[in-house]
């Protein structure tokens, strides 16, 4: 599909506003505490003025990922940095535990939130990652997101993007070819070191009706 010049504005604001979305959010992490259990997609209102989810799929992901923060507390305690990212009820549990324990516990306790489809565990066991770290992936998820948004072949909010230690996590219901270019996109942003896909598979066909609906 060719983009017509109109739509150039909208997506330079909209680019403009993730870049400063993740600038703020970097500077909240360096100038205060965080919390030790953080709810993912934190900047991910900008790209939802569309989602390739229902409506019904989109609540029920808010609501794990709220759901998440007290699991994870009970089960883990302030012994960790955990963040969960929740896409069309799949969680993504990343971040840092102490020990291999915390690790299965953290997974267990989001295994049993309701309409939890499936999980993808991505816990270091290590320390935890410093402010300056979580800073400096929140503003390469940013640079990610960016030039999502500025590339004409794909429908930026079509993914969600996790950025921990240098590590991209891309999440969506997306085909082939969006996944093969949306992963080429992520790898070439200075600073990731590494792209790890959590994809729902589409065919194009699937595609198609999901867009005529």
């Amino acid at each position: 599909m060719t983009l017509s010049t109109t739509s150039a504005s909208p997506r330079r604001a909209l680019r403009r506003f993730t870049l400063l979305a993740a600038t703020l959010a970097a500077s909240a992490l360096m100038g205060a505490c965080a919390p030790v259990i953080v709810g993912g997609a934190m900047l991910g209102t900008a790209l939802s003025v569309t989602d390739r989810r229902t409506t019904g799929a989109q609540l029920e992901d808010e609501g794990i990922e709220l759901k998440a923060i007290n699991r994870l507390r009970e089960a883990v305690g302030e012994r960790g940095h955990i963040n969960t990212t929740s896409y069309n009820r799949t969680v993504l549990i990343t971040g840092e535990v102490p020990t291999e324990a915390d690790r299965v516990a953290a997974e267990q306790a989001i295994n049993r939130i309701e309409n939890v489809r499936a999980t993808v565990n991505e816990l270091a066991v290590m320390g935890n990652a410093s402010l300056t770290a979580r800073s400096n992936d929140a503003i390469l998820s940013s640079k990610v997101k960016a030039n999502f948004i500025d590339a004409k072949d794909l429908q930026a909010n079509a993914f969600k993007v996790v950025a921990e230690r240098g590590t991209i996590f891309l999440m969506g219901r997306v085909t082939e070819r969006e996944a093969g270019r949306a992963t080429e996109i992520a790898r070439s942003v200075g600073g990731v070191g590494k792209v790890v896909r959590v994809f729902e598979m589409l065919s194009e066909t699937e595609l198609a009706q999901l867009q005529a609906r």
